[in-house]
């Protein structure tokens, strides 16, 4: 594990970030996508082409793209009921079990969050009025080796206790056209109203133009990979969306007296998400980051996917050695980490200095993997220094609120001259005429005065 000394050195080396648009892809996609498009495209052309594709075809254009992307082939987009309820037969029912407690978990957070986020009032006239947005499309990622039921739960709940009244899930499906029987089955217990097979940015232009199948979504939500990130900020606007999410990061900030084991144990658990994910130890003490490094090593053989958490560490991983905790705070909240695990004395009190983190993991008994999976918020968190600006995924992400004016004559009479005032003012001889002749009851002079 690379280590470095200092803050300075440390925001040069393992806490620089790239722009999203300087992503290389890897040689074969890039071949490939010559193959499709005719030549070796920038990204963002590549996804341009697809979206106006899937604009004017639909899904024709939908299943042209699955079948030159993965080879999949499939008559229907859309995943029946039976096919669904079928779903459970090829899950083992403790794993069932499983998906239903972690989905009680997140429901009940969201709950507390939905009596805590902003509701209608109505206040000398005026307020506001909140409602679910009616129809929501959230995309799931799949990877090789990687289903994530998970990131079903954690998007369609918040979605549902809010009261979205239709969400629409859409996932790539398998080479063999099928969708995962976790996927649905985790999609179902999650309230998930009707499922598409698509991926990338057709499954985006589906939802964001909508097609004979697939319905016209108001806002799309979920994480996904280049090609999805681009699609989303390229359909925004035609929809809303809730972020831009890049690879997983974390960063780890421990003292002296937290545990070598458990702190590598940590950054290994989003070292293992893909080649591209960032895993950085902040800390004071020189000899517990070689301890880490050397826990790192004795546990990265024990991982399935060494290979990609061995990528993760080499291209991204490493250790920073600060003079202080509070610098290590400073530093982690000015890169502003998707996660921050915090695993030093009084943990609770360091919490509260935290200005930039997508969610911040305290002590030894609250490990981030935990909060993928069953602790309640959601785990889709802003990313790429975005938690500087945004939050997780939440309630609030399925809520739009409506202002509300409804001034009685009384309350006209008091804010009016102002307002016609201004208006005046600007130019807008309109504007105040409109409020004038109410406040004058209807009887002025016809000239714009």
């Amino acid at each position: 594990m690379r280590i470095v000394r200092g803050a300075e050195e440390g925001r040069r080396t393992l806490l620089l970030r790239l722009p999203l648009g300087e992503t290389e892809l890897p040689l074969a996609i890039r071949k490939k996508n010559a193959e499709i498009f005719g030549a070796d495209l920038p990204i963002e052309q590549q996804v341009r082409r697809v979206l106006d594709d899937v604009r004017r075809e639909g899904d024709v254009a939908v299943r042209r793209y699955a079948k030159a992307f993965t080879g999949a082939e499939y008559d229907s987009l859309e995943v029946g009921r039976d096919e669904i309820a079928a779903s459970y037969n090829h899950v083992e029912p403790s794993l069932v079990a499983a998906l239903r407690e972690a989905a009680e978990h997140i429901r009940a957070y969201h709950v507390l969050q939905r009596e805590h986020s902003s509701r209608s009032f109505s206040e000398r006239g005026v307020g506001m009025q909140v409602r679910a947005i009616e129809r929501v499309g959230m995309y799931v990622p799949t990877s090789p080796g990687a289903v994530y039921p998970s990131s079903v739960l954690m998007t369609a709940i918040p979605a549902k206790v809010a009261g979205v009244s239709e969400l629409i899930m859409m996932s790539p499906p398998g080479a063999n056209g099928v969708m995962s029987p976790l996927k649905l089955v985790a999609a179902d217990i999650a309230g998930v109203d009707r499922v598409f097979k698509a991926g990338g940015a057709e499954g985006i232009g589906a939802m964001a133009y909508g097609t004979a199948s697939v319905p016209r979504v108001d806002k799309i939500v979920g994480p996904g990979n280049i090609f999805v990130t681009v699609a989303k900020r390229e359909v925004f606007g035609s929809v809303g969306i809730d972020a831009l999410y890049g690879p997983s990061e974390t960063i780890v900030i421990a003292d002296e007296t937290a545990n070598p084991m458990f702190a590598a144990a940590d950054l290994l658990a989003q070292a293992e998400h893909d080649e591209l994910a960032t895993p950085i130890l902040l800390t004071t003490s020189e000899a517990f980051a070689e301890a880490v490094s050397v826990e790192v090593e004795r546990q990265l053989k024990l991982l399935p996917r060494e290979a990609i958490a061995r990528t993760s560490f080499d291209a991204r991983g490493g250790a920073v050695i600060v003079e202080s905790i509070e610098e290590a705070v400073a530093l982690g909240s000015e890169y502003a980490p998707e996660h921050m695990c915090l695993l030093v004395k009084d943990a609770a009190a360091v919490a509260k200095t935290v200005r930039n983190a997508g969610g911040i993991f305290v002590g030894d008994d609250a490990p981030e993997s935990l909060g993928d999976y069953t602790a309640g918020p959601s785990h889709v968190m802003p990313t790429s220094g975005a938690a500087r600006y945004a939050s997780p995924l939440g309630v609030h992400d399925f809520l739009k609120v409506t202002s509300i004016v409804a001034v009685d004559a009384a309350r006209l009479r008091e804010a009016g001259p102002a307002a016609a005032a201004i208006a005046r003012a600007e130019g807008f001889v309109a504007h105040a005429r409109s409020i004038e002749l109410r406040l004058q009851g209807g009887e002025i002079d016809g000239a714009a005065k």
